[in-house]
């Protein structure tokens, strides 16, 4: 009571004379609410809009949580401008998840009362005293309790936009950028990544896909990409290019040309084929397209045939192929011979091979076992994704173990490390599997060539991998 004497007080002294109040009693007013959090939230309902922004920003600096919690979900504003309070005050991780969990709250709501008014949530510049600046501000009104507000039938919401600019680059995840990639992927169609500057520094291309599939391409103006990439890389990365219909700004820095073959010398062409849904049953058209011997093929989330398969495997431009992927191509009721002498044919050059959720049986992958011995030049080789068991997994190590440039092979966990049907990793089996590993390579005189798992979360789909350590997706991680 006394508490709300104060904003009773301060209210009446100051906004109806339609000027601003000292900052000094602002901030007596604010403190005297933040000592009893439970006070605060229920204040809430009946505290006036000019007054949230003073009442948030001493709640965020002083670190109370449930209140910033309660007064997300209660903003009177169409924009919640973060970014300059994380920016000044320089939060813990605690804060920063409570202003997203009070979000999520609204967003889990089943029936939107018609005096919701946040649309936007700004992790960029802005100032939490621009929104009161624009215009000059109505009389002072009482907020109307949330129970009694009229809610009309349900309509197609709106989602609420996430406004942040990123910065992707290798080493140590921003645990709040985790966090709110976790919260995205939760309530997709919802919430939605804004993005209007991006930078991209040295981060693995998979990595890069995965983080740009969560965010609005078509909302980025200021693009940056400082990576040390082949000009192939860059042709990986140009379909997300082509998303960003909004941009602006556009720098490219340190991207390399393959240089112009000397007089004499054969030339080679890479050829990438991603999510092309017209695919099947038209690749050999395709092929006799190339003029010049492949030195990279990359077909990625397409649908062929066993005959497309088969053509390919005839082509007379693979037999000098380095880089063969066929990640997402599901091969599951294909005969594995076309495969075999894809593989046979560019033994004496390949030198990366990505077969990942090809949907490999045991039986098929048993039989590729001979041409995967043959690949001498083979450097990494990976093959997540596919269902197979330990006895494959053991065979293909007996196989593959001779051969001397191999270095890197990402394997799935085999099908004895799920806990059930809906494909829980068991950590424990995948930790002894991994030991198992190390001591048959210690044995066979390759201590150095590294396997590692990855597999698919079941519940958002990104990677768990373990080396020798599990480095998990968020699902795992606690809240």
């Amino acid at each position: 009571l006394v508490s709300m004497r104060i904003w009773d007080s301060f209210r009446s002294r100051f906004f109806r004379m339609g000027i601003w109040a000292p900052p000094r009693l602002l901030e007596l007013a604010g403190q005297s609410l933040l000592r009893n959090e439970a006070l605060s939230v229920t204040a809430l309902e009946e505290l006036p809009t000019e007054l949230f922004p003073p009442l948030f920003t001493a709640a965020f600096a002083g670190r109370h949580n449930e209140i910033l919690k309660a007064m997300v979900q209660a903003w009177p504003f169409p924009c919640l401008p973060l970014g300059a309070l994380m920016k000044e005050h320089q939060p813990r991780l605690e804060t920063f998840q409570a202003a997203l969990d009070g979000l999520d709250v609204l967003l889990a709501q089943e029936i939107r009362s018609r005096w919701w008014k946040l649309q936007v949530l700004d992790f960029t510049r802005a100032s939490m005293c621009s929104m009161l600046e624009p215009e000059a501000a109505p009389p002072v009104r009482k907020r109307r309790r949330v129970e009694d507000a009229k809610v009309g039938p349900k309509q197609p919401w709106a989602p609420v936009e996430v406004l942040i600019d990123l910065c992707l680059k290798e080493g140590t995840p921003d645990q709040s950028l985790t966090y709110l990639l976790k919260k995205v992927k939760q309530r997709r169609g919802l919430l939605q990544l804004c993005c209007q500057k991006l930078k991209i520094f040295a981060m693995p291309m998979h990595n890069i896909k995965k983080i740009l599939k969560m965010v609005q391409l078509e909302s980025v103006q200021d693009l940056e990409v400082n990576c040390m990439w082949k000009l192939a890389t860059l042709g990986r990365f140009a379909p997300h290019l082509g998303q960003m219909g909004s941009l602006r700004r556009l720098l490219l820095s340190h991207i390399h040309l393959t240089p112009q073959a000397p007089p004499g010398k054969e030339e080679y062409c890479e050829l990438y084929l991603d999510s092309i849904s017209f695919l099947e049953g038209r690749l050999d058209q395709v092929l006799r397209c190339l003029k010049m011997p492949l030195e990279t093929l990359s077909i990625t989330n397409c649908l062929i045939s066993e005959s497309d398969l088969m053509h390919l495997s005839r082509c007379l431009s693979i037999s000098q192929l380095k880089d063969l992927g066929l990640n997402g191509v599901n091969l599951t009721s294909m005969s594995s011979r076309p495969l075999q002498v894809l593989i046979e044919r560019a033994s004496a050059t390949l030198q990366d091979l990505d077969l990942d959720e090809c949907g490999i049986m045991d039986s098929q992958f048993s039989a590729l076992l001979p041409a995967l011995r043959c690949c001498s030049q083979l450097t990494t080789f990976s093959f997540c994704g596919n269902p197979i068991s330990m006895a494959v997994l053991e065979s293909l190590l007996h196989h593959m173990v001779g051969l001397s440039k191999l270095s890197h092979v990402l394997y799935p966990a085999p099908l004895e490390s799920y806990e059930d049907v809906r494909g829980t990793l068991h950590l424990g089996c995948l930790a002894q599997l991994h030991t198992w590993l190390k001591q048959m390579l210690q044995e066979s005189g390759r201590p150095g060539m590294v396997w590692f798992s990855a597999n698919p979360c079941p519940h958002c789909g990104d990677w768990t991998f373990y080396d020798p350590e599990p480095i998990l997706c968020p699902c795992y991680m606690p809240v």
